[in-house]
Parts: structure tokens; sequence; C-alpha cells
């Protein structure tokens, strides 16, 4: 062999290891999330990708028609394409974008694919961009266009990832050399014809890709669910407050000799809210809306054993087929009762909402109580239910949003934003 042949073997043979070993990584994953998968896809793809070059490497010497050079090199171009639509896929999984936007820029994807698919295949009858003419590899000064394809998708995917505010710099960074590692790549290619030196470059763009995005962001993910198990502790313990216990047992026990259905059917509800909350400890997973309206429900029952008529709560519920992370709400409505409405002598009104919108599921909390400055909010160990803590898991259990708005003696509103 020649010792462009060696070296692009040697490529090739470091390329396929490498790539098994990520897939593998993946495959063995579990939970894997929609963008990982769609990284499995990318990564599994390239790794045939690289075999079939390394075929050609060791096939070339033997075969050396015409009709075996435009076919191989018509499939490592159309091979090319696929990559970059499937790495375009796995970018529009991973990044936080409307779904208009998505489908629009996957739409622009694929139509671009197909046509220069169909280019690669009208070259095979007309030589627009190479031929095989005497057995060998002739480029056409029209080849520049068959890689335009792959220009678009690297130049919008380097606009749509550095503009995205939602990406962090290290991920930003590691999009940009996956676009721009190849092209550097390519120019050096004609330079150095014959080497692989392209794939050379691919390998390294999907070493900085994997470790700066993926596992990078497994780990924060790992840390993120340390702050959530640790913010689920805080806010269950915070709900099981002894005084809480106290109130309620102390209500029930003055029901059982008056009115002891009442008062069983209060000891159901005050035992079926210990559960929720002890459950929600060790919970990793959303729940079902009505999970956590029943709970609240239970909650509010428990209260108006001893606050009667001050408690006034209203459910507006136009939508409940979505998900929620546990004990996610329901501290939301405590603290409307507890520091909004009950710090009024005659109490006050609560009204639960939920709507949907096209991209999101919204609820809404508001009361009528004494308000309250929202800057408030911004101290962690103030005195309300830790809304920093309910923060970090909506956001990063569902990347929610929350959004409070109060005006002293007049009351507060809780928007809360599930995105579809």
């Amino acid at each position: 062999m020649l010792g462009n042949e060696i070296f692009n073997a040697t490529v090739c043979l470091i390329g396929i290891a490498i790539l098994l070993i990520h897939v593998i990584t993946l495959l063995l994953k579990k939970n894997k999330r929609k963008d990982e998968l769609r990284l499995l896809d990318f990564l599994l793809f390239t790794a045939i990708h690289f075999a079939t070059y390394l075929t050609f490497t060791f096939l070339k010497g033997k075969y050396s028609s015409e009709p075996f050079i435009i076919g191989f090199y018509t499939t490592f171009y159309i091979f090319n394409n696929i990559e970059i639509l499937l790495f375009f896929i796995y970018v529009l999984s991973y990044l936080q974008m409307a779904d208009k936007v998505k489908r629009a820029l996957f739409i622009i994807n694929l139509s671009l694919f197909s046509a220069f698919v169909i280019l690669d295949v009208v070259n095979i009858f007309t030589g627009i961009f190479f031929n095989g003419d005497g057995g060998t590899y002739n480029r056409n000064k029209l080849m520049i266009i068959s890689q335009s394809y792959q220009l678009v998708m690297f130049a919008i995917t380097l606009v749509i990832t550095l503009f995205n505010k939602k990406l962090v710099v290290r991920e930003k960074i590691a999009f940009a050399f996956y676009c721009l590692i190849p092209l550097v790549a390519i120019l050096l290619q004609n330079q150095f014809k014959g080497y692989a030196i392209a794939y050379l470059s691919i390998i390294v763009s999907i070493e900085i890709l994997f470790f700066f995005v993926n596992v990078s962001k497994n780990f924060k993910i790992a840390q993120d669910q340390e702050k959530i198990k640790d913010a689920q502790i805080r806010i269950m313990m915070s709900q099981i407050q002894p005084h809480f216990v106290y109130n309620a047992l102390s209500s029930i026990s003055t029901l059982i000799t008056i009115e002891p259905e009442k008062a069983q059917n209060a000891l159901d509800n005050f035992t079926e809210y210990l559960r929720h909350n002890l459950s929600s400890l060790t919970a990793t997973k959303l729940i079902p809306f009505e999970d956590e309206l029943k709970h609240i429900k239970t909650y509010v029952s428990l209260e108006k054993l001893r606050f009667k008529d001050r408690i006034n709560v209203t459910y507006d519920i136009q939508v409940k087929d979505f998900m929620v992370p546990p004990l996610s709400l329901q501290p939301i409505v405590e603290n409307a009762i507890k520091h909004g409405i009950l710090k009024k002598s005659e109490g006050g009104k609560v009204i639960l909402k939920t709507y949907e919108t096209d991209s999101s599921y919204i609820v809404e909390i508001s009361d009528d109580g004494i308000g309250f400055y929202a800057d408030n909010f911004k101290d962690e160990n103030n005195k309300h239910f830790g809304i920093n803590n309910i923060k970090h898991r909506i956001k990063n259990m569902t990347n929610g949003d929350i959004v409070i708005n109060s005006e002293i003696g007049k009351g507060t509103k809780v928007i809360v934003t599930f995105y579809k």
C-alpha cells in the first residue's frame, strides 16, 4: 500500500473504533434524551461512512474501472450529505427553540439534502462534478457546487448555535468547531491530495462535540438532579412542619366526637397529604397535573378544617393533560394561603387556573391577599416556600418558567409555564 493509503486506512480504523465506543456508550445508557437518540443515529451512520471509505481504500487498487470510480465517489458524496442531514437533525433536537422555527429549519435541511442528492445522481450521467475517465477520479470546475449543501448547513448551524441564548459558551464553541474544522480540512485536502484529512477532521470534531456537549450536559444534569433532590428534601420538610401536623391532628380530634364521619374523611386526607409528600421525596420523574391538583385539594381541605370560610379556593381547570414536577404547584398555593389571604382578618380568595397555548401549558395561581415586594423572593432563605427551589426544579425538569407579579394591598399572581 502507498503512504496515503496507509494513512487513510489508519484514520478510518481509529475513527470506527472511537465512534463504536461512543455508540455502545449511548446504547447502554438508560433514560436517553431525545437529542442523545439523534446523536446515536449520527454517530452510527458516521461509523458506517468510515467503514465504507475503508473498504474503498482496500479495493480501489484492484478495481479501477470508470463505473467503479463513479459508483464509489457518488456513494461517498451522498454519504457526506446524509451525515450532515443527521448532524443537523441532532442540532435541532439539542437546541431549545420554538417548534415552528425547528420545523422550518428541518424543511430547509431536508429540501437542500434532496436537491443535492439528485444532483449527485445526475452527475453519474453528465459528469458535471467529476468523472472516472481512464479509471481515475477527475474533478470538474463545478465540483465546489456539490459541497454547497454542507457549506450552507454548517453556516446555518453556526448562526443558530452562536446566537442561541440558552447555550453556554462551551456548547457554542463545540458546535462552532464541528462546523469550522471540516471546512479547514477541505482547504488542506486540496494541498494534500489523496490523504483523508477531511475524515481526520471529522474524528477531531466529533470528539470535541461529544465531550464538550453531550458528556458535559450529562454531568450538568447529574449535578442538577442532586440540587433537585436537595430542593425536594427542603420543600418536603417545610411542608411537614410540626405546627401544621399539630393543627391538623387537633382539628381532626375535635371532629371525632361531634362529626365522626367528617373526622374520618379529614384523617384520610391527612394520610394522603403525608403520603404524597413522602413519595415526592424520592420522585425523579414528572407526574400528571391531575395528581398535583389532587394534592392541592387535599391540602386546602385540611386548612379549611381550621380556618373555614376565611379560605376560599376556586378552580378554573381548562386543561389538565400535562405533566409537572411533584410538589411544584402545591407549595405555591400554600404560600398564597399562608402569606397572602390569611394575613387578612377576613381571609380571601385563591384562584387556580390552567389553560393552553400553541407552545405551552399555563398554570396561574392568584390571590387577593396582602401582596408583597417581589424583590423579597430573591433571598433563598426567605420565609415563603423557597421560590428558588421551585424555580430550579421546574426549570431543570421541564424547562418551564415562573413569573411572579404582586402588589401591596391587592394580591399576588404566580404564572407557571410548562413548555410543550
